[in-house]
């Protein structure tokens, strides 16, 4: 009898729980230095995140290894809705195939809250260079294949992996230079010291406004309201796309009911007016989805990327 006492206390505990969350404070974790790009994004849901669930959300920025440290100790937090990690395509899918040896599994060990904002990769190129669109890009490469190069933020990096796919798809050869970051790449992409650079918004907006840079395509599906005169990728190369995406996740095993509710908050959170002109200006597109949606897509993703870095022979251990 006492044993059949304590099992229906323990079912019916985490709903009570869950009907009362939050009770206090929630963690979130970015893996990344404040000030950076995933920082900015995070922080522009947090006002009104805080405002729909009536308790604080606090960013603890956990930087290091790539986004690592920070969604590891994510994946080993309490799964009781009080850490929640601001991830994105990169610790969340791509290092799966990156790292042998990676101390959580991307898919295993996190339940998917929602999407929060899809970043699409322009191919940018200076001026100087002469290339005139993707189709023209594609032609020099055919026609030489030691006329081309590319810049990445480094090995492994989204923009190396979008590069490959890119120039796998082409059927060209262009020569990968690593830079430490953002800055110095976008910096020798404006001297045209290297051939094109796959740069985000948040990184290159600026420089293509002003005509510094060149966008020869955006890698979205379809063309984007944000970007209405730059043609997508995928009209000169047939099939090509890349979202990085970023979102919100907790750790595996936490309460169902939980998620559903943070699941709603951060939907909600998205849909705010505010939230949705701060993020479109930075030149990305704010988008919630149900966590079975968020969970599909980062399941494609792994799979999508594994076999990228593969064919590629890409590894960062």
């Amino acid at each position: 009898m006492r044993a059949l006492v304590l099992l229906l206390s323990f079912l019916f505990a985490v709903p009570c729980l869950a009907n009362g969350y939050p009770e206090r404070a929630i963690r979130m974790i970015v893996p990344y230095p404040a000030g950076g790009s995933t920082d900015i994004l995070a922080r522009a849901i947090l006002q009104p995140l805080t405002e729909i669930l009536g308790k604080p959300v606090i960013i603890d920025n956990k930087s290091g290894a790539g986004g690592i440290i920070g969604t590891t100790e994510a994946a080993r937090a309490t799964p009781d809705g009080y850490t929640i990690v601001f991830g994105n395509l990169g610790p969340n899918a791509l290092n799966a195939s990156l790292y042998k040896k990676l101390a959580y599994d991307p898919v295993r060990d996190f339940v998917p809250i929602s999407k929060v904002v899809d970043v699409p990769f322009l191919l940018v190129t200076a001026p100087s260079t002469g290339i005139s669109s993707v189709s023209d890009l594609i032609a020099r490469g055919k026609k030489d294949p030691n006329a081309l190069t590319y810049a990445s933020v480094g090995q492994g990096s989204a923009s190396h992996v979008t590069a490959e796919l890119f120039r796998r798809q082409a059927g060209i050869e262009m020569q990968h230079i690593p830079y430490r970051g953002g800055a110095p790449a976008t910096n020798d992409t404006l001297a045209g010291q290297v051939s094109v650079y796959f740069i985000t918004p948040l990184e290159g907006m600026g420089q293509v406004q002003a005509g510094m840079l060149k966008s020869l395509g955006i890698s979205t599906a379809e063309r984007s309201p944000l970007f209405p005169d730059t043609p997508t990728i995928n009209e000169a190369l047939p099939g090509f796309q890349v979202v990085v995406w970023f979102g919100i996740l907790a750790p595996a095993g936490t309460p169902p009911e939980i998620v559903a509710r943070l699941n709603d908050a951060v939907t909600r959170a998205v849909a705010t007016p505010s939230v949705q002109e701060a993020l479109k200006k930075l030149g990305v597109e704010p988008k919630s989805s149900t966590p079975d949606a968020f969970a599909a897509t980062i399941r494609a993703d792994v799979d999508k990327w594994t076999k990228v870095v593969k064919e590629a022979n890409i590894t960062l251990d």
